[in-house]
């Protein structure tokens, strides 16, 4: 599974490459992130729950940064084990600066086995592409930056009782 975006951040490009280094920002922003520990140097290490369709499993994993030019570019990568099977992949990350914000650019590649692979393609995708958005978004979060204007003004929206959406 490929997936590239971007997202703006308020924050100068130093701080965001710093942020981005930091495992209590990392582990704030990891979707079902348990425990971070470790360093940028070094490598972390990191406990993570998901529910991968049915399956809801725990990963045991190793985080590391390479390629660091800073505050320019890394490459995050890692690997994870549980009893639902492995997972692993990697972010290429770029950051662009913009006035007093930055902006991320990232691609990310995942690959997953045992289990989880008979899950299917689609579902497998599906997850990795929400789980690298979810990422990114709750770093942009972290960091200050907010929702689009638009989607911040919009009225909440619910479900119905025939799965139509209507506005509150």
């Amino acid at each position: 599974m490929n997936l590239s975006d971007q997202k703006t951040i308020d924050a100068d490009r130093d701080s965001v490459f710093a942020a981005l280094l930091d495992p209590e920002v990392l582990k704030v922003c990891v979707p079902g992130c348990q425990e971070m520990s470790g360093s940028a140097e070094q490598g972390f290490e990191a406990t993570v729950v998901q529910k991968v369709g049915p399956v809801k499993a725990t990963f045991k994993g190793a985080v590391f940064l390479s390629n660091m030019a800073a505050p320019e570019s890394l490459t995050i990568s890692g690997e994870g084990k549980g009893g639902a099977g492995f997972a692993k992949g990697g972010a290429q990350v770029r950051l662009e600066a913009q006035g007093d914000k930055t902006i991320l650019h990232y691609e990310v590649d995942a690959k997953v086995g045992g289990k989880l692979a008979q899950l299917g393609s689609r579902i497998i995708d599906g997850f990795a592409k929400k789980m690298a958005d979810q990422f990114f978004s709750n770093f942009q979060q972290a960091l200050g930056g907010a929702e689009p204007v638009e989607a911040a003004t919009e009225a909440p929206v619910k479900k119905g009782w025939f799965g139509r959406q209507k506005k509150v």
